[in-house]
């Protein structure tokens, strides 16, 4: 079944096309649709955003409280999975920091940092200033776009260890932010490395960082700060004995779940069939991927409207919130034609095997 307990039919019917996805022109009617149909959409709720973060914080790490505590094996397990898709869920807000309007969401960043980023180590810093240069149209899918890498015309054995050595993230985060951010702070020369080398949430190995400057670099500096302290304080606590190292344990395996989910999410995000060419923002909307319902399961596994990747490039200033109405309103409003209707897919499985096809490929 190729789909995510989809109760799903298969994305409509489009022309075929007749070259490379990479290589398509602009549909300048799609693009001129896309921005009239949902120019009423791009102010975020307030209401949604705190109540959706709030909830997701309470629920993750109330879970995680119970899987740490409880002597049943199963109890444990249960309040795990719950914790891991909360907490995914409220990690997966630092997607709407970089592109939402500060000023109409106000402390909206710094209630997240001390909810989440901070806890989890995942300051929001690590994602603004990288991710909007994913979305500038000459650097999306070349060598100087952080988050992409041509992963379908890679070698099978890469798709697998793209997923595996996301399980290590805990133990990277906290020797990035318990050792390197307080050694930075005193060798010289080494603070440069620290922000250039590991303080983005990238996948391109060669991307390297800028240094940040102004309020950017003030903000950056005291998020950065705390989540030092923070990181040393747990490890401290741990190696006095303060918290039971089982109980370290799995929050650890916790969080190693979330970042696996995640980068499973990231697998599927785009089709990664680009080798490094400047593509037309239609042909980075085919190259990007949605999976609308009837799919159920892309709730969980791409929450925060992250089901609509594909979407979301087309319009990136609409909140998460909206995505699926623009999704409903341009499905309506565009032909069967449109390449608008291209970019839908059934479900996970249905992408992760035309990924792994791809790189079977002989090249």
């Amino acid at each position: 079944m190729d789909s995510s307990l989809a109760l799903s039919r298969g994305p409509a019917t489009a022309a075929p096309i007749s070259q490379p996805t990479h290589r398509v022109a602009d549909d300048k009617a799609m693009l001129r649709t896309a921005a009239e149909a949902t120019r009423d959409l791009i102010t975020p709720s307030r209401a949604i955003y705190w109540g959706d973060l709030l909830a997701s914080v309470g629920i993750g790490y109330g879970a995680l409280g119970i899987a740490v505590t409880t002597a049943s094996t199963g109890w444990m397990i249960a309040a795990g999975v719950v914790s891991v898709l909360a907490l995914y869920r409220a990690l997966s807000f630092i997607h709407e920091l970089t592109h939402i309007k500060h000023a109409a969401l106000p402390g909206f960043r710094a209630g997240w940092n001390a909810l989440v980023g901070v806890p989890m180590m995942v300051p929001s810093f690590m994602y603004e200033g990288v991710h909007n240069l994913h979305h500038a149209k000459t650097r999306y899918g070349t060598s100087e776009d952080p988050e992409y890498l041509p992963l379908a015309l890679m070698k099978p054995w890469t798709l697998p260890l793209f997923i595996l050595v996301s399980a290590l993230a805990p133990v990277g985060l906290l020797i990035r932010y318990g050792v390197l951010a307080p050694l930075s702070a005193v060798i010289p020369g080494f603070r440069k490395v620290v922000v250039e080398r590991y303080s983005a949430l990238s996948i391109n190995p060669s991307f390297r960082r800028r240094l940040p400057e102004g309020e950017f670099r003030a903000q950056w500096l005291r998020t950065e700060v705390a989540t030092s302290i923070w990181a040393v304080a747990l490890l401290t606590m741990v190696v006095t004995g303060v918290i039971p190292l089982h109980g370290f344990a799995i929050a650890m395996v916790v969080g190693s779940a979330v970042a696996v989910l995640n980068q499973v999410r990231t697998l599927v995000a785009h089709l990664w069939e680009n080798e490094g060419e400047v593509m037309s923002v239609t042909a980075q909307y085919l190259d990007s991927v949605n999976v609308p319902p009837p799919a159920l399961l892309p709730m969980l596994w791409a929450p925060v409207g992250l089901r609509y990747h594909a979407l979301h490039h087309l319009l990136p200033g609409v909140p998460y919130h909206a995505l699926g109405e623009a999704h409903r309103r341009l499905s309506g409003t565009l032909d069967a034609m449109s390449p608008y209707h291209k970019a839908s897919y059934p479900g996970l499985p249905g992408l992760v095997g035309k990924i792994a096809r791809s790189t079977m490929v002989a090249r």
